[in-house]
């Protein structure tokens, strides 16, 4: 569990795919992930869909949140928030939003992205420090970039093997490419049943949190929603299990396996 559990739950999310712009999610969307480290019950995440303006720009926002419940709050508080701003058209992310309290450990972090001058601002909040980074291609946020590649990539193209690399900048380390590998199609039982899910391999740095760059493993469900539906990770210390415990406002019916 140690540090960055929503960072964690957020980050594997990059799978998702979709088919055409705005097909795969709607204003209301809100989803909802227990997070299981070892046997304890450790927090539960959520995300929702909403519509806001940037300079006068309609965009989405949509807002992440993450906490320690129960038993596990004892040993390590998390308190997480993630904000995005993106656009309704292209997915481009204008601002992005980094609040987190993880048993000690805390981070204000605020990236305003301008196109106009190929450039994103990080300003670091709680060192008062601030980043340029330039944005010559295409770039994603760690919350609009769930949303871009369910929207960006088809199903039908993924080939079993082959791995979707995606420009991001989240933090003041600067912009990196993030990797993953599709594995295949797999039936899970869920609580709320049977779902055909896409496999993925999402490539990491081992070492500080990850025991290994293949540690994690991510389910997305086959169907026009495209939503994680678990995730699994080998940490440096124990596991962590992350499955889909609720869901509203969604764009399409979940597909169920009906035995």
């Amino acid at each position: 569990m140690k540090r960055r559990l929503l960072f964690l739950f957020v980050f594997v999310q990059f799978a998702v795919h979709g088919q055409g712009v705005s097909e795969a999610y709607k204003p209301g969307e809100w989803l909802k992930f227990r997070i299981h480290y070892g046997f304890l019950n450790a927090s539960y995440a959520t995300l929702h869909v909403k519509t806001d303006t940037v300079q006068d720009v309609p965009v989405y926002h949509v807002v992440g949140n993450g906490k320690t419940t129960g038993f596990a709050s004892i040993f390590f508080k998390v308190d997480d928030t993630y904000e995005s701003y993106f656009d309704k058209e292209n997915g481009k992310p204008y601002k992005f939003i980094r609040k987190v309290d993880e048993g000690g450990y805390t981070k204000d972090i605020e990236i305003n992205f301008n196109y106009n001058k190929d450039e994103a601002i990080l300003n670091d909040k709680k060192n008062n420090k601030k980043f340029n980074f330039t944005i010559k291609d295409s770039i994603q946020d760690l919350i609009s970039a769930f949303y871009y590649l369910r929207n960006n990539y088809k199903a039908k193209d993924l080939v079993i093997g082959e791995s979707i690399v995606l420009n991001m900048l989240y933090d003041d380390d600067g912009i990196f490419k993030f990797k993953l590998k599709y594995l295949g199609k797999e039936i899970l039982k869920t609580k709320f049943g049977k779902v055909e899910c896409l496999k993925f391999r999402p490539y990491v740095q081992s070492g500080r949190v990850f025991k290994e760059q293949e540690s994690l493993s991510l389910w997305v469900s086959n169907d026009m929603n495209k939503i994680p539906i678990r995730i699994k990770a080998d940490l440096t210390v124990g596991s962590l299990k992350a499955d889909l415990d609720g869901y509203n406002g969604l764009m399409h019916q979940f597909k169920i396996i009906m035995d």
